[in-house]
């Protein structure tokens, strides 16, 4: 009986957790590199130990490979297939012939097996475990004792042989932590490296915010309240915008807590990050309000097509409004997803005077009106000649200044104009030619092929050279398709970096 690896078995799984079968494979691992070792010739060799008595076999194994006349690329770890028939009938291309090798002692081995060996292959066993452990929590809060600092990051101890690792990126500016610390972190990720896998941590993710509330807020997870977004400067100012699922229930007060203990918890845990809750409204404009809270916003201009919101404030007020170095606008619009411009009143009313000397030149060209004409329908709304084609005619009619006979003047010149337009890029899509390796091209139609030929787009090696947001211009455009049309296009650069032999050859992007 080998008591002495049964020993080294037991007591290892018992320190480490790992299961004993894990520890079995490393010794067998790290007996037959020994077993190598003291061979001058490159043979392959497996150990087998036996579970029960601790003894185990030694043996020497040759890969089985084709007959052919070329010389074995490794002869001492390679057989061919005629050979290993003759000393083994039914063995097949592909598998291992083994045989016994002769006895060796148990303190030759034990002399011979390095430390290097068995310690490498337990570490990566307990790094594999904590990959298993921790690959189902990424996006998860976890906590952790600061184990030490270091200029690239910190590292934290999980507990259970588990280590994560904040880069500085993701650390809390000029937050001090020491080692013995307990901290709250969100698991971004498990990010495989040559040394093993590392589980990366971060301080300053939105998640974190969020994740803390729910920690605190019983409400959240009983689902009566929800979370919708939320916004972080880490370590100066965060928002958060939740709304009740349950209508009695007021979501900022129970986020905030008696007293403000709930929120007073999230900013000590976050460095004394100041915690700002805001109600979520349907409506964008009174949702950025709360948002911009304390902010005094005198009206709102919403623009839906450019997806953007003009916040007018008095001039006094502009600065508050936008706050230091940005931060409060900038977290109002990250928070809300539009893009917020705070601008004062005599901006304002500079930006419409604007606006509306565009629109009348616009509608003096197109439809040919007038200067008095083309100003009532600036100033009445209309923004475009197609909203004066497509309008129900009695709202148009509405309008005092306007008869029966000008609104219809006014329609079927608006009509006329879009109807010239949709000639003009009809003939301009049919006059282009796109090329045949264009036409040809896998995942592309004729109809598509000739819209890119108008836009200058003829060529396979044209359309390589676009962006994705580029041809999402293009009317029923999808991302996904865009991104697959480029990266065919693309295919011959790969292809033309390759030479004959196989290998890679020097490019220049001159």
């Amino acid at each position: 009986m080998n008591e002495g690896i049964l020993k080294v078995a037991e007591t290892v799984s018992n320190e480490k957790g790992l299961p004993q079968e894990t520890i079995f494979q490393a010794i067998e691992t790290a007996m037959a590199a020994a077993i190598k070792k003291s061979y001058a010739k490159d043979i392959e060799v497996r150990v087998s130990v036996d579970r029960g008595s601790g003894d185990y076999d030694a043996f020497r194994c040759w890969e089985v490979m084709a007959d052919g006349d070329e010389p074995l690329e490794f002869p001492d770890r390679q057989i061919y297939l005629s050979a290993a028939l003759e000393k083994k009938r039914d063995i097949r291309e592909g598998e291992f012939l083994e045989e016994p090798m002769p006895s060796v002692k148990s303190g030759r081995i034990s002399a011979q097996i390095a430390r290097q060996f068995i310690v490498q292959k337990l570490r990566e066993a307990e790094r594999g475990q904590v990959v298993e452990v921790y690959r189902n929590r990424v996006g998860q809060m976890v906590s952790g004792i600061v184990k030490s600092t270091w200029r690239s990051g910190v590292v934290m101890d999980l507990g259970d042989n588990a280590e994560g690792f904040i880069p500085r990126s993701e650390l809390i500016p000029r937050e001090n932590m020491r080692p013995g610390d307990r901290v709250r972190c969100y698991l971004k990720e498990v990010r495989p490296e040559q040394r093993g896998p590392q589980l990366i941590l971060s301080r300053t993710d939105n998640e974190l915010l969020i994740e803390l509330f729910r920690l605190e807020v019983p409400e959240i997870n009983e689902g009566l309240i929800k979370i919708v977004a939320a916004a972080r400067k880490p370590g100066s100012r965060s928002r958060l915008a939740v709304r009740a699922i349950e209508p009695r229930i007021d979501p900022i007060g129970a986020c905030v807590g008696m007293r403000g203990s709930r929120v007073q918890s999230v900013s000590n845990e976050l460095a004394g990050e100041r915690v700002d809750i805001v109600q979520w409204e349907e409506n964008p404009a009174q949702y950025v309000l709360n948002a911009m809270i304390p902010a005094d916003i005198v009206s709102v201009v919403v623009d839906e097509d450019m997806h953007t919101i003009d916040l007018i404030s008095e001039e006094d007020s502009v600065s508050k409004a936008i706050g230091r170095d940005g931060e409060n606008v900038k977290l109002a619009s990250e928070l809300t997803g539009w893009e917020l411009n705070v601008i004062s009143v005599e901006e304002a009313e500079a930006k419409q005077e604007m606006e509306l000397r565009r629109l009348q030149e616009l509608f003096r060209e197109q439809l040919a009106v007038d200067e008095e004409v083309a100003h009532i329908l600036a100033h009445e709304g209309f923004s475009s000649v197609e909203e004066i084609s497509y309008v129900p005619e009695d709202e148009i009619l509405a309008i005092e200044e306007f008869d029966e006979n000008l609104v219809k003047e006014l329609r079927m010149r608006a009509k006329s104009v879009l109807l010239d337009h949709a000639i003009r890029s009809e003939v301009k899509i049919m006059d282009a030619c796109p090329a045949d390796d264009l036409l040809s091209m896998e995942g592309m139609d004729r109809e598509l092929a000739y819209q890119l030929a108008s836009r200058n787009v003829v060529t396979m090696e044209d359309l390589a050279e676009q962006s994705v947001d580029e041809l999402l211009e293009i009317d029923g455009m999808d991302e996904e398709r865009a991104g697959r049309l480029i990266m065919t296009a693309r295919q011959p650069w790969f292809v033309g970096a390759v030479d004959r032999s196989g290998h890679k050859k020097e490019t220049s992007n001159a």
